[in-house]
């Protein structure tokens, strides 16, 4: 029951995992299935975990329909680094990619413009 709740903060849910990862991108595999165990293991009373969801939700279907972002995410999450002792690092990495999303977010809208024609 709690697995259907959880989908409706997942409008994407279906799409991420359907994606059709290469043979050879770990990576990919690796984000794919740290979703998975994240937004299955929540608890849905909790605000904070559920607005969570929502965010990676939206943040690895962005990496599945943008490859300027996928490209980044690759190489920003490799970078990331998580302390000793840390309490729950599943959340940690979660946090760390909804983070990185929403720098490429600011970034890339930042850097719009528009054309004149003359």
């Amino acid at each position: 029951m709690n697995s259907k709740m959880v989908l409706n903060y997942c409008p994407n849910f279906y799409k991420i995992v359907n994606y059709d990862i290469d043979q050879d991108d770990n990576i990919t595999n690796k984000l794919i299935n740290i979703y998975q165990d994240y937004i299955f293991n929540i608890d849905l009373a909790n605000i904070e975990e559920t607005k969570l969801v929502k965010e990676i939700d939206n943040a690895l279907a962005r990496y599945i329909d943008d490859y300027e972002f996928r490209k980044n995410l690759k190489e920003s999450i490799l970078k990331v680094k998580i302390k000793k002792g840390c309490a729950n690092i599943l959340k940690i990495i979660v946090e760390s990619i909804v983070s990185i999303f929403n720098n490429y977010e600011e970034y890339t809208t930042r850097n719009v413009y528009i054309a004149r024609w003359i």
